[in-house]
């Protein structure tokens, strides 16, 4: 995302991968009345940070009388399961922390939802835990409206960020728009690809008036295909 080069590694660096040790800097950093976001590879690995965050960041407002805080702290953390994470990769973390008082727990749906509710979390005058589901970020929907010329650099860098591709269209698989996209999608962004491009279209017969709703994309297959590429 490049934020070390836009914000300096004064305000964005690695820590040592130990997160009792990099949630302690945080609730340090926030007591001294800095915003301090510290991320936690997996929500699975919070657990050795637990100390620090139930006993100290949580209770620090209330046991200095309100004089002092670690309100400017959010953790953020990947939590919840999205393929082959298995014991310790995928657990759901979030019931831990619902009895601490002093914390909140924030968990969006959706990216639009993370972007908003993050930014609340930073300004929130207590400590938030903002858990992160890994499936979140993993697609996005892209309507590209035209198709000649078609949005190249919006398709490339989606597919490099999520590293698969499912294009739907009604017209025909063979020779479709969907064959261009995919050609240039694996040009771009081979290395990226952690699946096959899937197209998802009608199939290559005239188009039926009985069987019409079979003949058209559909839920089930459009379903098939993303799973496909999930499970490659």
């Amino acid at each position: 995302m490049g934020l070390e080069a836009e914000y300096s590694r004064e305000r964005v660096f690695n820590t040592p991968l130990c997160e009792q040790g990099l949630v302690g800097f945080g609730i340090g950093m926030a007591a001294m009345g800095h915003t301090a976001i510290a991320e936690v590879q997996f929500a699975d690995y919070i657990l050795p940070a637990y100390d620090q965050i139930v006993n100290e960041a949580a209770k620090y407002n209330y046991r200095s009388g309100g004089q002092h805080s670690a309100g400017k702290l959010t953790i953020r953390a990947p939590c919840m399961g999205v393929g082959h994470g298995a014991l310790y990769h995928s657990q759901s973390v979030e019931q831990l922390f619902m009895g601490v008082p002093g914390l909140k727990v924030v968990i969006p749906r959706s990216p639009i939802q993370a972007k908003g509710l993050l930014l609340s979390s930073i300004r929130d005058p207590d400590p938030v835990i903002f858990l992160e589901p890994k499936i979140l970020y993993r697609s996005s929907l892209i309507d590209l409206r035209t198709i000649l010329p078609w949005d190249r650099e919006t398709v490339v860098e989606s597919v490099r960020k999520t590293g698969r591709c499912v294009i739907v269209h009604e017209a025909p698989v063979t020779a479709g728009v969907g064959a261009e996209i995919s050609a240039h999608v694996q040009k771009e962004a081979f290395l990226n690809l952690e699946a096959p491009v899937e197209r998802v279209g009608g199939w290559d017969t005239p188009f039926p008036h009985v069987h019409e709703s079979f003949y058209k994309p559909g839920p089930t297959r459009i379903l098939d295909a993303l799973v496909r590429t999930l499970t490659y």
